[in-house]
């Protein structure tokens, strides 16, 4: 894969990019932020077909349950339209429609196996696949099409659900936290613009409060037991200039809280049930207990 290394922010400069991606004249191209390199290089990785996108997911280059889907459904895309070996496959295929589904359905089984705890990657192939299933395909430019196009649609979905998380998660706190300078906001995982197509989850949630002048201080724990917050969300909070920045390992929180306050402790979760049962990194069920015991919202 090649890596170029440039500015992180998007094209209109509003966050951080996890990922750049076009489509035009019916070829693809995509990158990928290197995580691994941050936060001392800023170096994006050309994705030009499933094994590089396969590598990015399995490596760790890119992390972040709703940033694996992306990168999943886009490197097929690139894989469908620009790579040329399996362009020439596909134009030997002679059993019709069906046959280039099957073919692009071994493509999807081999992403799944690029991290197979990773349910939105799972769901994100299903979809996908439920797509070319069911659309009007006649030819296998109509499968490839309904790909890439789903796919950029599934990419634009994922920025306009963080942003509306973002929108309800500052509304509802500054809803309960008066002070004229906002919020004091700690928060533990990896959920910024890097773990997902762009804005982010839960630190899309200060984004939106710092986008609003209501962001009063925020602090990241490091997040054991891979760090991402002490490498990928203090480089966004710092990279974006939220004020009053702090990173604090986990065990730290409760010391932080007594000195310096806090209104919200806002978490990430890596697998949210049905049944509103919550997974996330080992610090989270000791900071949302630390935020019991000491009156601080947990979200």
């Amino acid at each position: 894969a090649t890596k170029t290394t440039r500015a992180a922010m998007s094209n209109n400069g509003d966050n951080l990019r996890s990922l750049t991606f076009s489509y035009e004249n019916g070829t693809a191209k995509f990158t990928v932020l290197d995580q691994l390199a941050l936060p001392h290089e800023t170096t994006y990785v050309a994705i030009r077909n499933i094994e590089d996108a396969w590598d990015a997911i399995r490596s760790m280059r890119i992390r972040g349950a709703p940033l694996i889907a992306i990168v999943a459904v886009l490197g097929l895309a690139v894989e469908l339209t620009s790579n040329a070996k399996t362009v020439k496959e596909l134009d030997g295929l002679t059993g019709g429609v069906e046959e280039v589904k099957t073919f692009v359905f071994q493509k999807m089984d081999y992403l799944k196996t690029s991290r197979p705890t990773a349910v939105n990657l799972f769901n994100a192939m299903e979809e996908l696949k439920g797509i070319v299933d069911n659309a009007d395909n006649t030819s296998r430019e109509d499968v490839v099409n309904s790909i890439v196009t789903h796919a950029q649609y599934m990419l634009e979905r994922d920025v306009s659900d963080n942003k509306a998380i973002g929108s309800h998660g500052a509304d509802d706190l500054l809803a309960r936290h008066t002070h004229p300078d906002g919020v004091r906001v700690v928060t533990i995982c990896n959920t910024g613009s890097l773990a997902t197509a762009g804005w982010g989850t839960a630190l899309g949630v200060a984004r939106e409060l710092q986008c609003r002048n209501k962001l009063r201080s925020i602090a990241a724990l490091e997040t054991r037991p891979y760090n991402q917050g002490s490498r990928l969300t203090a480089y966004e909070i710092m990279t974006e200039k939220m004020p009053n920045p702090c990173l604090i390992c986990d065990s730290m929180a409760a010391s932080y809280i007594r000195a310096k306050g806090a209104d919200a402790c806002v978490v990430g979760a890596d697998r949210v049930c049905a049944n509103g049962d919550t997974a996330n990194k080992i610090g989270t069920f000791q900071l949302s207990i630390i935020a019991k015991e000491m009156g601080v919202d947990f979200v």
